[in-house]
């Protein structure tokens, strides 16, 4: 018996050294019990709860928890080198691993694979298309496992998931129109474009969200008749004898009916919804989200530029100038949801997800399609309180150490971390990073997004950095993920939403629950206006949107609008209803950069031919997000 005393003894030696060596110096992976979140990480929820108290500057460089039982190095500056003399061994040591092994998978990317996914991308899209002008048209959307047409739910009016986009428009065909001639299919465009002219009409008893009316419908309408009259012809000839700009009509009917939101406003802040036929409904809420009301302008603002009517940019810009002017005095950030009537912030949430987002694309866009220096100076501002605010992580994305750039929910009014959690329509952020000609920060977010989609094979609503794990489980295949991918032209995600979405009947549909695979029988428009067009043109190098000598912009639902000089000009100018600017005294100068230079410089050029991210950077990201 005395023998078998000393083994134990010995066993449980040697586990405390194990244990105590592993404690002192952070080695082996994430201490785990079957769970996805490590031992650690209640630790460090009180630490995002009381940094205040415990005196830690909210901006330092680790937002994650505490991988390896130590908190990662802080120090006065967030640009420590890797591999500097340390009594430490530095924590991203712990992911160098095979460094090779990023190099072989993204690397490179033959012709003849690139022209296999330009195919599959086309007949993902064709298999939704077909199946929605057969089983669907002329309702709005297709239910893609049941093989039949939705339209709005008229017997629940505040079912709004469905009624706030669903406006018996037939919204499928024409959210899509542009996407046929991406795709080069002239004839199915114009017989598509025959279709909406026939059948259409916004004579109708529907409530809609008129953010949703914007993006959807009047972006792809103004979109189609551009290209329809394009003297320059980059898709070839689309133009078809009897044309008589019935497209843009259309987009002017609609555009009055939205109107009557901008009206009985104190702020000048558009109600949500209104009534095609009847206007602002009387049970109508007061409060909005600052993507809704302030994403109108560049769809409003062509508008007004083709017809000669300064109607529409007036009030869409009102609104964003009324939403800039209630910002925070302290952190110069938005909320999420306001009282149009009072001004008053409801939601004090401020991010880069639902309710925010477009708001700050569609600035820096409007500036890109109008020349407004107003917009490049609310969009630098914006910007720069994001950054400073917002942003958690290291410095730099491709040097340092400390955990990769992020993005996180802050209040709008301290800055501080609201919650643990960020969403799928934050993806769009690179590709706005990318615009603006901030690469370097826009490569790290993508990758952070990225790896999310590698471990579930799709994007989840909403994901929990804290907990590495989703807080909402379902996709409804969306496009942001997929646009940013496009702009910086990296790895693509076709694959896995064929396999994964696919329901092998009549298109592809939501998917319920990203763990357990589970779908929704729901078919979203943007499916085949954005996705399948972002899809296909990364493959599409000979598209004449890559070479046209016309310069393109998307909308924030993905149509097609040229920078076109037009654009530029206003037959109002002396009598536009508003004072210039709105940055003069409360602003620094944000001076619009030259057209001739080009921000993306700022990367160095030994990176311009390696991978986007060093291997040590990736893995570090695909382990925060429980890949391994």
């Amino acid at each position: 018996m005395q023998w078998r005393s000393i083994v134990v003894g010995l066993v449980v030696l040697r586990l405390s050294l194990s244990c105590v060596l592993w404690l002192a110096f952070g080695l082996g992976p994430n201490v785990s019990w079957g769970f996805n979140f490590p031992l650690t990480f209640s630790l460090h929820k009180l630490d995002l709860l009381f940094r205040d108290e415990k005196g830690t500057h909210s901006r330092d460089n680790s937002w994650s928890q505490r991988i390896h039982g130590q908190r990662y190095e802080e120090t006065a500056s967030t640009c420590g080198k890797v591999g500097e003399e340390s009594l430490k061994r530095s924590y991203l040591s712990f992911f160098e691993g095979n460094r090779d092994e990023y190099v072989r998978r993204y690397s490179s990317f033959p012709d003849t694979l690139k022209a296999k996914m330009k195919d599959m991308a086309k007949e993902m899209f064709y298999f939704g298309y077909d199946n929605y002008m057969k089983y669907a048209f002329p309702e709005d959307e297709l239910n893609p496992i049941d093989c039949e047409g939705r339209g709005p739910d008229v017997l629940n009016p505040s079912n709004i998931n469905i009624n706030d986009v669903l406006g018996n428009y037939s919204l499928t065909l024409i959210d899509t129109l542009d996407t046929l001639l991406v795709l080069g299919n002239v004839t199915e465009f114009q017989r598509a474009v025959k279709l909406v002219i026939d059948n259409v009409s916004f004579d109708k008893d529907s409530t809609v969200q008129v953010f949703e009316a914007n993006i959807r419908i009047l972006g792809s309408l103004i979109s189609s008749h551009i290209l329809l009259t394009d003297p320059k012809h980059p898709f070839g000839e689309v133009g078809y004898e009897g044309y008589d700009n019935e497209l843009l009509h259309l987009a002017h009917d609609l555009a009055v009916r939205l109107l009557p939101a901008f009206e009985n406003t104190s702020t000048g802040i558009p109600y949500p919804r209104v009534n095609l036929k009847t206007g602002v409904p009387p049970d109508s809420i007061n409060e909005t989200c600052t993507a809704g009301a302030g994403s109108l302008l560049v769809e409003f603002g062509i508008l007004s530029r083709l017809i000669g009517d300064s109607t529409f940019e007036w009030v869409a810009r009102r609104a964003v100038r009324a939403l800039w002017s209630l910002r925070s005095n302290e952190t110069g950030l938005l909320g999420n949801v306001i009282n149009i009537q009072t001004g008053q912030w409801v939601g004090k949430q401020s991010g880069l997800g639902a309710g925010m987002d477009s708001f700050y694309e569609y600035l820096l866009k409007s500036y890109i399609l109008f020349g407004e220096k107003e917009d490049h100076g609310m969009f630098q501002a914006a910007y720069e309180s994001i950054q400073n605010h917002m942003r958690r992580g290291r410095e730099s994305c491709n040097e340092g150490e400390g955990d990769p750039p992020l993005y996180v929910n802050v209040n709008m009014a301290s800055g501080e971390i609201m919650n643990t959690w960020i969403d799928s329509l934050q993806a769009f952020f690179p590709g706005l990073q990318v615009l603006n000609g901030d690469v370097d920060n826009a490569i790290c977010l993508h990758a952070f997004y990225y790896a999310i989609w590698k471990r579930f094979g799709a994007l989840p609503e909403r994901y929990n950095w804290q907990l590495q794990a989703p807080d909402v489980l379902f996709y409804p295949l969306r496009p942001e993920l997929v646009e940013s991918t496009y702009l910086l032209y990296q790895v693509t995600l076709l694959t896995s939403l064929r396999k994964i979405c696919n329901v092998y009947r009549c298109g592809y549909a939501t998917l319920h629950h990203v763990v357990d695979k589970s779908k929704e029988d729901r078919m979203e428009s943007f499916f085949l206006s954005e996705t399948c067009k972002y899809l296909y043109l990364l493959f599409d190098e000979d598209n004449p949107l890559h070479k046209s000598d016309n310069k393109y912009i998307f909308t924030t639902e993905g149509h097609v609008v040229p920078i076109d000089k037009r654009f530029r000009e206003k037959q109002w100018r002396d009598m536009f209803p508003c004072e210039d600017g709105v940055l003069k005294e409360s602003e620094p100068n944000h001076r619009p950069p030259p057209s001739n230079i080009s921000n993306c410089n700022r990367i160095p050029e030994e990176r311009r031919y390696a991978l986007p991210l060093k291997s040590v950077y990736m893995r570090q990201i695909d382990h925060m997000v429980g890949l391994f």
